[in-house]
């Protein structure tokens, strides 16, 4: 490890596309977080889930020199050890990336069950990027009628098949695209998901910026 002092602020590796558009898009909205501009790189891993899982403290511990801090972001299903709850697979690896060097400059996130339980927050912005402005039933009307949300549930169990049925059903194509739109849309306070206020959490730890105003009108 060299000497040197890093110079980027910020590596991600990430499952695949989709997580990669969605990260992106959390990081560019700082004054929403309270954080400075940050120098971030986001990598893919060509493994997807599992290769995170596998072989992610791997891959992050080449650049412990090159940056200040790393994120591991994988889905819970997925990545070989679906039986462990995600805090748990969490924990693991954290420990793993502390003795590989990293110490507390990184940090693992594992949504669950799937990153699209993101997706799934109260926000105006999620019927319209779903292209379901307008209709009737709402979409969390539908969503219920079809099995998706129980009454009392803010989230689907099944977040991803709920995308799925809710995009075909208005004959919307699944994209990347659509993950980053949410992302610099859908209000980051409206979203209650563990793995993503931690990571909201994290980021503001490491970034802090005091003088950041959080803007209340982009989360309206």
């Amino acid at each position: 490890m060299s000497n040197e002092p890093a110079t980027r602020d910020l590596l991600v590796l990430v499952a695949g596309r989709n997580m990669e558009m969605a990260v992106c898009g959390v990081l560019g909205r700082r004054k929403s977080l309270g954080i400075r501009q940050v120098t971030v790189d986001v990598r893919r891993h060509p493994e997807h889930d599992y290769g995170c899982r596998q072989g992610g403290v791997e891959f992050l511990s080449v650049f412990i020199g090159q940056y200040q801090h790393a994120l591991l972001v994988f889905d819970r299903e997925g990545c070989g050890q679906d039986e462990d709850s995600a805090e748990q697979i969490e924990s693991e690896l954290q420990g793993v990336l502390a003795g590989a060097g990293w110490g507390n400059r990184a940090s693992v996130i594992v949504p669950d069950p799937e990153l699209e339980i993101w997706v799934w927050s109260e926000s105006p912005h999620v019927e319209t990027e779903l292209g379901w402005s307008g209709r009737r039933p709402s979409l969390r009307e539908w969503l219920c009628e079809r099995g998706f949300l129980e009454a009392g549930q803010v989230k689907p169990a099944r977040p991803k098949e709920a995308l799925e049925a809710a995009l075909r059903e208005v004959g919307k194509s699944r994209s990347s695209a659509l993950f980053g739109a949410l992302a610099e849309r859908v209000s980051l306070r409206k979203c209650e998901d563990r793995a993503f206020l931690k990571l909201r959490r994290i980021l503001g730890d490491w970034f802090s910026a005091e003088s950041a105003v959080l803007q209340g009108s982009e989360d309206d």
